[in-house]
């Protein structure tokens, strides 16, 4: 091993990258506009949602508990016959249909509870759930309201709940997201880079080259991880730093240098991962497809969409071999929570021993993939 050739093995891949403008597009578009449309397009919140009331009491209490419903969470109450109900929302048209049955508000005041019926379009399942929630507190709260004016409606109730909402107060989807997405781009470009520059290095025969010069195939490997490597990190530091923190105003809480830490021994996984796919496959396309698949699972199973608590137990444990869960896990402890070393150092031990077991296995492929060239 000589690292003169992996500095400048590392060089020429900087070039090779430097010469291709769809991968550098491709860097610029997934750290920034895609980071940007990600966090203020995609929302957990109840935003706008549409929502219809069958009113068949027609009274002042019911009228109040329909005009209730206000912006952001919901747009204006539409009123409609209880025939198109089944209808409405058959289409799509609202995501929630608020049913009061006769005689609703004489029944409240005769102490009867009446009942009325929420029907919810629970393909959104997101704003279906906290929709309902709200809608349930909108009308205990107008009910209240109604029936003793000027008694605020948690001071009736037996337990008073005090809500604290921790590193993100506001609960704002914009401060996850952003960061999450940044995180998923670290893994799909850390695989699709490296393993890109093998199969080009094959596709323009320029592997022949390295293969009669005095370089080794972990000399080669290496040279394209750290090269790689260090572009994904520049560019994830730079997204941070102007997209997360300066255009969407999301607080970084932890250390930036704990974190550019986690970071590099990430991508050392996941470049070494991307290499192992590029000897498993012989043209970009076969590359391709094969990426997919991993990313996905990588993406949807790491703990950043879904939480792991909520998997079942074996495929939790599974998930535990992968170091995008252990990278999730990292990057909000550190971010959102600002965990310092103290709290990082196990998982930047196992992150890099997960590092290592990949780039051991890479390595073995790669030089398989060296000599049947050779």
């Amino acid at each position: 091993m000589q690292w003169r050739h992996v500095w400048q093995l590392g060089i020429k891949e900087l070039f090779s990258l430097k010469a291709d403008p769809v991968l550098l597009g491709l860097i610029f578009y997934i750290f920034s506009v895609a980071v940007y449309t990600v966090a203020t397009g995609v929302n957990f919140e109840v935003n706008n949602a549409a929502v219809a009331v069958v009113d068949e009491d027609d009274s002042p209490l019911s009228r109040q508990i329909a005009a209730a419903l206000l912006a952001p969470q919901f747009q204006p109450a539409v009123k409609i016959s209880a025939r198109q109900l089944d209808t409405v929302l058959e289409q799509g048209e609202f995501v929630f249909v608020l049913v009061f049955p006769p005689d609703f508000e004489r029944h409240v005041l005769q102490g009867k509870q009446p009942q009325v019926q929420l029907n919810v379009d629970a393909s959104a399942m997101t704003q279906a759930g906290n929709g309902a929630t709200y809608i349930q507190q909108i009308i205990q709260a107008e009910s209240m309201a109604y029936l003793a004016p000027g008694i605020e409606y948690a001071d009736s109730l037996p337990v008073r709940l005090e809500v604290r909402k921790l590193f993100n107060p506001n609960a704002d989807s914009a401060w996850f997201n952003s960061v999450m997405q940044v995180i998923n781009s670290v893994t799909m470009l850390g695989i699709i880079l490296t393993g890109a520059a093998l199969i080009r290095e094959r596709e323009h025969g320029t592997i022949e080259h390295l293969l009669v010069m005095p370089v080794t195939p972990a000399e080669i490997m290496l040279a394209k991880v750290w090269a790689n490597g260090l572009v994904i990190l520049v560019a994830t530091l730079l997204s941070l730093a102007f997209v997360v923190h300066q255009i969407l105003g999301v607080p970084i809480q932890g250390s930036v240098l704990l974190f550019s830490l986690a970071s590099a021994l990430y991508l050392f996984s996941v470049t070494s991962l991307g290499i192992m796919l590029g000897t498993l496959t012989r043209t970009m396309a076969q590359f391709g497809l094969l990426v997919i698949p991993v990313v996905v699972v990588m993406y949807l199973l790491s703990g950043g969409t879904t939480p792991q608590e909520s998997m079942p137990d074996w495929l939790r444990w599974i998930m535990q071999l992968s170091p995008s869960t252990h990278f999730v896990s990292l990057a909000q402890d550190i971010l959102y929570r600002g965990a310092g070393w103290q709290l990082a150092w196990p998982l930047l031990l196992v992150l890099l021993a997960i590092g290592m077991v990949f780039f051991g296995i890479a390595l073995a492929r790669f030089r398989k993939a060296i000599v049947s060239m050779g």
